[in-house]
């Protein structure tokens, strides 16, 4: 490969960085509703789908210790830097894609409280500490540099090389927990996961496929480097990975086969749909095929036959993964996700990142050899003067990727910046109450949410009981409700107090004459699910309960009961027939239960003043003589 291609190469690769880096600014500013494609009721996109594919490439890593210091290999040792390397790119890449994934990143200091139930708690604990154990088990080797061979730093190198037995067993240990983990975290998704994909056997095949996605991924790795560097690359050792490798994968292969087969989903693949087209090419072209190449040593001790075969299983595993977690996901009756323009920027960003990482590190550390290349000369950086002097390629480098950096940035913003297509309509503003009656319910009440920008804010349950304080967006906009009133007007309005008290506690849940609207409104401005799948589910009896709720296992999200089959007692909400699962924001609950019934009074008393914002949120909280039918938008 020549200079001016891999400089092409390298441009390329920061200018991904530099649009990622612009859609990182944009996601933080405006929250995951506004700069990604993801919502309620598709909180998993395309960053969960790359985190377990970064994941299943970085198990070189502990594959590779485990052969050279347990089963003391020492022909791949010369792999050992490089694979580990891999690993901590690799882990480093779902850590930093995991911080923009999650809503409030800055909370993650909780990880300390303790969820000895929590398949996540596990996960998060496990990719920290193999994330430290990487570092510490690669920092030998960036001490090796001649910049860093001060005494101190030696002596940590030595002390680093004591502990390499135990860094390496601890490795082992939580890459092996971590990595069967993440295939636990689908068990309890069942009803999303297509059948083709999901197995009670998720965490040995996220195992198995992790061992041989990391041995291919050294394979891949090494050809491109050869080319890169035009040496590095011991193509015996890569061809002992091949001779290897089809043990982890034939073992994937048969458990996930023999899974399907016990439990009567195989057939499905032969169903026609595009999902069994995925899966056959995946099983075969990305899973058989390489196994029956590899398999043969013509084939396996050829450049041409083990790079094929390697890059064929990376595509298997990687679009299991991918699969799993997005592709064939199921997704609720008029949801569709597609990640938005920054999603993307994002998702291709991190590798493009870690990419610019490893080379950085092939080119200045004994990675690829026993050579170490010279560190440059930096005599000249004490005198301000000769270094301007100096017509260097560095400063050549460094003038065109500040450049490219604005020219990017420039370009993205504009087509990045963009807020959801609803969320600047302005509502509707009738003339009169009686159009103000007929538009607000029971829309408010029934219609999905109508922007998915706005972060979540905790809410505020009301106090006391004769009057009630509601703060509910915590600004100190609040309502004195009057409940003892309201009670007993409404029970001579509609007749009996059950009834009264179902205008609001519409649940009738266990002692709901005092839970708190908050309790299923819980976001003030986004509709949240009230529907608790793990609770049903342990409380029924695990998951052979499914049947209970689902007359089909084969379509579980499609075949289920509506609530009042079970609970009877629940009232649904005004304008429906049936009771919904979503409960409004907490603003469309209290604006949409309180409104419709100030206007009809307001009409029926003869007293606009009802309608006033005022009479609710008094001391100057609203607009004077502002109505209900043109409410400012919070």
């Amino acid at each position: 490969m020549n200079n001016t291609l891999r400089t092409w190469i390298k441009d390329g690769l920061w200018a991904v960085a530099f649009a990622g880096l612009v859609a990182a600014v944009i996601r933080f500013a405006s929250g995951l509703g506004a700069a990604t494609g993801l919502t309620d009721a598709t909180p998993w996109g395309v960053w969960i789908a790359f985190k377990l594919c970064f994941v299943a490439l970085a198990g070189g890593g502990f594959t590779l210790a485990a052969v050279v210091y347990i089963f003391h290999i020492e022909s791949l040792r010369p792999l050992l830097r490089r694979a580990i390397l891999i690993a901590t790119l690799g882990y480093s890449s779902f850590v930093v894609s995991l911080i923009f994934d999650l809503g409030l990143p800055w909370h993650m200091y909780r990880i300390v409280n303790w969820q000895d139930r929590s398949v996540m708690f596990e996960i998060a604990w496990c990719v920290i500490l193999y994330l430290t154990v990487l570092i510490l088990e690669f920092s030998p080797t960036v001490l090796e540099h001649p910049w860093l061979q001060h005494p101190i730093l030696q002596k940590i190198a030595h002390w680093l090389h004591q502990l390499t037995l135990p860094l390496v067993i601890t490795g082992i240990v939580l890459s092996t927990l971590h990595q069967s983990s993440l295939g636990s975290l689908f068990l309890i998704m069942r009803h999303r996961v297509n059948p083709l994909w999901y197995s009670p056997w998720l965490p040995s095949l996220f195992f198995t496929s992790a061992i041989s996605a990391g041995m291919m991924a050294l394979v891949v790795e090494g050809f491109i480097m050869e080319r890169w560097f035009k040496r590095g690359m011991r193509f015996e050792l890569l061809t002992l990975l091949g001779k290897w490798v089809p043990l982890p994968l034939g073992l994937y292969l048969i458990l996930r086969l023999s899974d399907l087969f016990l439990r009567g989903v195989l057939p499905g693949a032969l169903d026609g749909s595009w999902q069994s087209i995925l899966f056959l090419a995946e099983i075969f072209i990305g899973g058989v095929l390489p196994l029956i190449l590899l398999g043969i040593k013509k084939v396996r001790e050829s450049r041409k036959g083990l790079l094929t075969s390697a890059v064929l299983i990376l595509a298997g595993i990687v679009s299991q993964r991918m699969s799993l977690s997005m592709f064939t996901m199921y997704q609720a009756e008029g949801t569709h996700y597609f990640p938005s323009l920054s999603e993307t920027a994002i998702a291709l960003a991190i590798p493009a990142a870690a990419i610019l990482v490893y080379l950085f590190f092939a080119e200045n550390l004994a990675l690829l050899g026993a050579e170490i290349p010279a560190p440059t000369d930096i005599s000249t950086l004490d005198d301000p003067a000769a270094f301007a002097k100096q017509d260097t390629p560095g400063r050549a480098i460094f003038a065109r990727r500040s450049g490219l950096a604005i020219f990017v940035v420039a370009l993205a913003l504009p087509l990045m910046f963009h807020p959801p297509a609803n969320c600047n309509s302005q509502p509707t503003d009738p003339a009169t109450l009686t159009k103000a009656l007929e538009i607000l319910p029971p829309s408010l009440l029934s219609s999905p949410a109508s922007c998915n920008d706005r972060a979540a804010t905790p809410v505020t349950p009301a106090k006391g009981w004769d009057v009630l304080t509601i703060n509910g967006n915590n600004a100190n906009y609040t309502v004195r409700f009057t409940h003892q009133d309201h009670q007993v007007f409404l029970t001579k309005e509609l007749g009996s107090e059950e009834a009264a008290c179902q205008t609001c506690h519409h649940l009738n849940k266990p002692g709901d004459q005092a839970t708190a609207c908050s309790a299923c409104h819980t976001d003030y401005y986004q509709p949240q699910s009230i529907f608790d799948h793990t609770i049903h589910e342990t409380t029924l009896g695990g998951n052979t309960s499914c049947t209970k709720c689902h007359s089909s296992v084969e379509h579980l999200p499609l075949t289920s009961v509506i609530c009042q089959n079970c609970h009877t007692g629940m009232v649904p909400q005004a304008g429906q027939t049936a009771f919904n699962m979503f409960a409004p924001s907490y603003l469309d609950a209290m604006h949409g239960s309180c409104l419709a019934c100030h206007i009809q009074e307001a009409q029926k008393q003869n007293k606009p003043e009802l309608a006033l914002c005022t009479t609710c949120h008094p001391n100057g909280q609203s607009q004077p003589n502002q109505t209900t039918a043109n409410l400012p938008k919070p």
